[in-house]
Order: C-alpha cells, then sequence, then structure tokens
C-alpha cells in the first residue's frame, strides 16, 4: 500500500513540474495570438503585440524595426499561408520571457510559394500589463 502511495505522489509531482505558471499560460497566448496575426497579417493585432522598440531578427540577418515587420506582412512581401509552431519551451523572469520553438511554415512571399524551418528565440516583455514581442532572432533548421 505505501508503494502506490508514493507511486501516486510522485506522478502528482511530475505533473505539477510540467503544469505552465499563469506568466508562462499568458506569454504562450500571445505567442498564439501573434501567430494568428502574422497569418491573418491583421496590421491591428500585429502592431499591438510588438513593442515599439522592436527588434526582429531574421535568418538571413536583416533585423526589422515595429513599422518594417508590420508593413512587410500586411503588404504581402513575407506573407505566411500557415505557421506551425513545435517544441516550445518559455522562461519567464518577472516581466521578461524567453520563448524558443520551432518554425515551420508555407509562405508565398511577393506572390512565391516557398517553405521555411527555422529555430526562433522571442523576447516578450510585460509592458503596461501585456506581454508584446520586444526581440525576436531566427537561425534555419537544416
Amino acid at each position: 500500500m505505501k508503494r502506490y502511495a508514493v507511486l501516486i505522489i510522485l506522478l502528482c509531482l511530475g505533473c505539477l513540474s510540467q503544469a505552465q505558471t499563469k506568466k508562462e499560460k499568458q506569454v504562450a497566448d500571445a505567442v498564439e495570438r501573434l501567430r494568428k496575426a502574422m497569418v491573418d497579417a491583421d496590421s491591428i493585432a500585429l502592431s499591438s503585440l510588438v513593442s515599439p522598440a522592436l527588434s526582429y531578427g531574421h535568418s538571413g540577418g536583416h533585423i526589422d524595426d515595429q513599422h518594417e515587420f508590420v508593413t512587410k506582412i500586411t503588404s504581402g512581401k513575407s506573407d505566411f499561408v500557415t505557421i506551425d509552431l513545435t517544441a516550445q519551451t518559455i522562461s519567464v523572469s518577472k516581466k521578461t520571457a524567453i520563448v524558443r520553438h520551432n518554425l515551420n511554415a508555407t509562405t508565398n512571399d511577393g506572390g512565391k510559394p516557398g517553405t521555411v524551418k527555422l529555430h526562433v528565440m522571442l523576447v516578450w516583455q510585460k509592458l503596461h500589463g501585456k506581454w508584446v514581442l520586444l526581440a525576436r532572432q531566427a537561425i534555419k533548421l537544416t
């Protein structure tokens, strides 16, 4: 009987360690809203989810500010048809969060179909009570 009690306690502890904190859940929700806004090319949602001080690093080395990032997405110059995020981790320290994930997407940049596979690091900051994207850097997956 003691073995079963110990097993149940260990299983419960394992479940607790896997659970997202409230802040991690808020950040995960912000990441999902950003993913959806990028696919939908929603300028209002994009502008509200990214910091005015945004530093958005592409895998090719170019860095966009907030205006350039939103303009590229909404103009179709950078057109995400689908975005699938996998292997996501979230680490929160006070008002800063680091998110890492793999991004697999189908694109139609400037009318040219393509695919992209990236490993991405996002830095989120809690600003005026909401999480906004402060920085992003991506590298190509092989």
